[in-house]
């Protein structure tokens, strides 16, 4: 998915459209924005050099005669508050209140037949103002005063009827997707109470917005619900960024000056967040909050004097944001993704879910999942495998079930192309990797298989199964492996063979020992990209040992590209090596933006977490 950079933020020019002594208007004109500069370092260890190769390979899957039911139709999509909500159903699942004409869910309206959306539309309904209230609403005329009170009401006791609906809703879906059910984290609080720093959301190119983020920051100035009005209809008020930490933000709305006992948090990508101009061009009403509306005795001059030169969102931003949440892969396509449960071969699943660009992934013949972003490198079009001649594990369905596809190789993250006539990588060189099934070590490994492509087979030495089913791939740009020394350069510990007693570790002792060479510095990825992580930084972290869960995280140390990351109220053992590019890092806020489950940090928690796949890894390298 393609996404154009643009400026976010640009001067206002303020000019009065309309402004009573509590009401008034602006319009904003943009400004272009110059890109980001970028540079490279990286301080590789260069002291290893070497002057000096049973493949399976198998096709794709056939056809499967398999039946499954068909694709339910496309659920209506809510958004409120950051929250995106779901319809059970576009038609049987609502309602409309025959009193003042609200609609919402059917579940939550009053009376066996659901026809009122609160007590009081009930009651009124049968009142002596009942015919006039229906006459003037079908007549099209505004309703009375009363009749406003009454529609504030239902509209709260509707709402909170919704919500407890929708959360009922949730904890089931969560309970189909075998996610932990968990109480709402508030970003905001947190952030505030321990005085903490966001990532950006330009460190993040994957994500929504993620490329078009432009120069968004403290002092932009949007247009937001006035929530400090004792008016019954919705009114809007200028709001400026006092922080930003992701897709959140702390707004202060305009007039309070250094005062913070209104300031809430919000998440700037959602409806309810427009650019300065927006209520003029909408007609809808600018009014100060009631706590100072008396400060001032000239809003106008007051207003013009703060905007002019400040810089807002741009007219698009809200498109550009519903653009952006758009993702291509869709249900029942099938891709080849590695097999959980032998890292060494690639099998056949289907998309049965997509959040946020994150796939739920079902192995075709099984009931097992695997979650994983649609640019992970885990996951390949169809007949990748036999492609390069990466171990595959043969479908015994014949025919494809109604609706599947294959997903189009253009959809899936492309690798760099590598020349391997020259000075290459060999069988049985010895480098530095990620342990896939232990994320917070490097270890000593050795290249068992050179596929085509520039793809690698890596075994970690000391611990290898007999069957070579905890080999893994890697390709040979990825920012996974190192050269010989790189931890020892970089003061890293570097993790040695199981059972290697000669220590410290030195490898120039153990490639003696062993009659290995190492693989050549030169062949090795030192791309290190300006990304902006800074030590200390928070963000939303896929827990790769269990990869449905998406965790409050901090980024606790920073090595050329690659980024240590410890989740929050884990002990450090949990923490783990992860690129600075990796599609499994996300913004604060990116879940309360699509909808994903974030679990928060868990300091109470009276057990150690043990990860399926550590059970796994105990067993085949004991």
């Amino acid at each position: 998915m393609q996404k154009r950079k643009y400026s976010l933020t640009h001067p206002l020019t303020v000019q009065l459209v309309s402004f009573t002594p509590s009401l008034c208007s602006f319009q904003a004109e943009r400004t272009p924005r110059s890109e980001r500069k970028r540079q490279d370092s990286f301080g590789m260890f260069d002291g290893y050099d070497s002057c000096s190769e049973e493949s399976t390979s198998s096709s794709s899957s056939e056809d499967s005669e398999d039946e499954v039911p068909s694709i339910p139709a496309s659920l209506p999509i809510i958004k409120n508050n950051g929250q995106v909500y779901t319809y059970p159903d576009g038609k049987a699942g609502m309602a409309t209140c025959e009193m003042c004409g609200m609609v919402g869910v059917r579940d939550a309206f009053y009376s066996k037949t659901k026809r009122f959306c609160s007590v009081s539309c009930s009651r009124s309904y049968s009142s002596n103002s009942k015919k006039a209230s229906i006459m003037a609403r079908l007549q099209g005329k505004p309703p009375t005063k009363k009749a406003k009170v009454l529609q504030k009401q239902p509209l709260m006791a509707k709402l909170a009827a919704y919500a407890q609906y929708q959360a009922s809703q949730q904890q089931q879906n969560l309970a189909k997707s075998k996610a932990v059910p968990v109480e709402c984290f508030d970003w905001g609080r947190y952030i505030c109470s321990n005085n903490l720093v966001g990532a950006p959301v330009s460190c993040f190119k994957h994500v929504p917005m993620g490329m078009c983020w432009g120069d968004l920051a403290e002092g932009v100035r949007v247009e937001v619900l006035n929530s400090d009005t004792n008016l019954s209809t919705k009114v809007y008020w200028i709001a400026g960024i006092v922080k930003l930490a992701g897709f959140k933000a702390l707004l202060r709305y305009e007039g309070f000056d250094n005062d913070t006992i209104r300031d809430f948090w919000c998440n700037l990508c959602v409806p309810e967040i427009h650019p300065v101009g927006w209520c003029a061009s909408s007609g809808k009403p600018l009014v100060p909050p009631k706590s100072i509306q008396n400060k001032y005795s000239n809003w106008k001059a007051f207003l013009v004097k703060r905007l002019t030169g400040a810089k807002t969102l741009p007219p698009d931003f809200a498109a550009k944001v519903h653009e952006n949440m758009q993702f291509p892969f869709k249900k029942l396509m099938r891709v080849e993704v590695v097999d959980k449960t032998h890292l060494c071969r690639t099998r056949v699943a289907l998309v049965e879910q997509v959040i946020g660009g994150r796939l739920r992934l079902v192995y075709e013949e099984s009931s097992d999942d695997f979650w994983c972003h649609m640019y992970s490198p885990l996951i390949h079009a169809i007949g990748w495998s036999r492609s390069i001649g990466h171990r595959f594990k043969r479908s015994d369905v014949s025919k494809k079930i109604d609706g599947q596809v294959d997903a189009p190789a253009p959809l899936f993250a492309k690798v760099k192309d590598v020349d391997q006539s020259g000075e290459w990588f060999k069988d049985g060189m010895k480098l530095e990797a990620i342990d896939p099934l232990n994320l917070s070590a490097i270890c000593v490994a050795t290249v068992r298989k050179v596929l085509a492509d520039g793809y690698l087979m890596i075994a970690i030495d000391g611990s290898e199964a007999a069957d070579g089913s905890d080999w893994f791939c890697y390709h040979s740009t990825s920012p996974s492996i190192f050269p010989a020394g790189f931890c020892g350069i970089n003061n890293i510990e570097l993790t040695p063979p199981r059972g290697y007693t000669k220590l410290p570790f030195k490898w120039f002792d153990y490639l003696r020992e062993t009659s290995s060479i190492a693989a050549p510095v030169k062949l090795f990825n030192k791309d290190v990209p300006n990304h902006g992580f800074r030590q200390g930084m928070k963000l939303e972290a896929v827990d790769l040992m269990d990869p449905r869960l998406v965790c409050v995280a901090t980024v606790t140390r920073i090595v050329h590209r690659l980024l240590r990351i410890h989740f929050d109220g884990w002990e450090d053992e949990y923490d783990q090596w992860v690129d600075c590019q990796s599609p499994d890092l996300y913004p604060v806020g990116w879940c309360q933006l699509t909808g994903y489950q974030l679990q928060p940090p868990a300091y109470q928690i009276p057990q150690k977490r043990i990860h399926k796949w550590q059970k796994r890894q105990s067993k085949n390298r004991s």
